[in-house]
C-alpha cells in the first residue's frame, strides 16, 4: 500500500490523475476489517503517532486479524497489553511474520512485522526512567512507541527515591545524550517525576503506575502526587499510560530535531 507521500509524488509527476490520487488517498487512510475494526493505517503520517492496538479487551482471533491487516498495509503492527496466551496465538497464526515481544506477565507489548522491516532512522533521543522493577512493562510499552516514531530511548530502571543515590548515573547520561524529554514512571507515592523535574532542564512526563498497597495503591496516590507537584516542567498522563507518554516524548524530540 503506497504512502500519502508516494501518492502525491505520483500525482505531481503525472502518473496519477486527480481522481485516481483522491481514490488512492482514501484507500490508504482507512481499512475496514470484517466489522470488528476500522484501522487508521496512515495515522503516523497525519499525526506523527502510529496506530497502536490495545489487546486487553479483544479476543485472540480479532487481534490476529488486525495485526495481519496492519502488517499488510504498513509493514508492522504494535500491540499492547497482551498476555502470554494471546502471544502464543499470534505466533501460531502468523508464522510468516516476525514477532518481537517485551514486558512481563499479562502486560506484554509486541511488534509484529514483515521480514526486513526496521524501525525508522532515529531523530533525537528521549529518556525513560522507572522507579521500580514493577514499572518496567509500562516502560517497554513507551519504548516501542518511541522507536516506532524514529526516536532513540535512553532507559534506566529501578532508580526510585528509596535509593536516591541510584539517580546519579542516569541523570549524567541524560545530560550527556542531550535528551529532548524524559518519561518517568512511578507507583507507590509517585515522587520520582517531581525529583527529576527539579534537577533537569528537559520536559518531564510523569506516568503514575498502578502499584502499591491498600488505599490509593492502584495508582491513585501516584497520580494525585504528580498532579500536585511543585516542580515546574512536569506534565502527567493518566495511570499506566505508557503509550501516551512515549508518544508525547517522541513528538517533542522530533520537533527538536526536524528533518532537513
Amino acid at each position: 500500500m503506497p504512502s500519502t507521500r508516494e501518492i502525491l509524488e505520483k500525482l505531481i509527476s503525472g502518473e496519477l490523475s486527480i481522481e485516481d490520487a483522491h481514490d488512492a488517498l482514501k484507500a490508504a487512510s482507512i481499512s475496514e476489517l470484517d466489522g470488528i475494526a476500522v484501522l487508521d493505517t496512515n495515522r503516523d503520517e497525519r499525526s506523527g503517532v502510529p496506530e497502536v492496538v490495545l489487546a486487553e479487551s479483544k479476543d485472540a482471533d480479532g487481534i490476529v486479524s488486525i495485526a495481519r491487516r496492519m502488517v499488510e498495509r504498513k509493514g508492522y503492527s504494535i500491540i499492547t497489553r497482551l498476555d502470554g496466551s494471546k502471544v502464543d496465538v499470534l505466533k501460531e497464526e502468523l508464522p510468516d511474520f516476525k514477532l518481537y515481544v517485551e514486558g512481563a506477565g499479562n502486560h506484554l507489548t509486541a511488534v509484529v512485522h514483515e521480514d526486513g522491516w526496521e524501525y525508522p532512522a532515529a531523530r533525537g533521543k528521549v529518556g525513560v526512567l522507572t522507579a521500580g522493577t514493577s514499572d518496567i512493562p509500562y516502560a517497554k510499552e513507551a519504548e516501542v512507541v518511541i522507536r516506532a516514531m524514529g526516536v532513540t530511548p535512553i532507559s534506566f530502571y529501578d532508580v526510585g527515591i528509596a535509593g536516591i543515590h541510584r539517580l546519579v548515573e542516569p541523570l549524567q547520561r541524560m545530560v550527556e545524550e542531550k535528551v529532548a524529554a524524559i518519561v518517568v514512571m512511578a507507583g507507590m507515592e509517585g515522587a520520582l517525576p517531581t525529583v527529576i523535574a527539579s534537577l533537569v532542564d528537559a520536559p518531564v512526563i510523569g506516568v503514575p503506575i498502578p502499584t502499591g498497597y491498600g488505599h490509593g495503591g492502584a495508582g491513585e496516590t501516584a497520580l494525585a502526587a504528580m498532579l500536585q507537584s511543585c516542580a515546574p516542567g512536569l506534565a502527567v498522563v493518566n495511570i499506566g499510560n505508557g503509550v501516551g507518554a512515549g508518544a508525547m516524548a517522541a513528538l517533542i524530540a522530533k520537533r527538536c530535531n526536524p528533518t532537513k
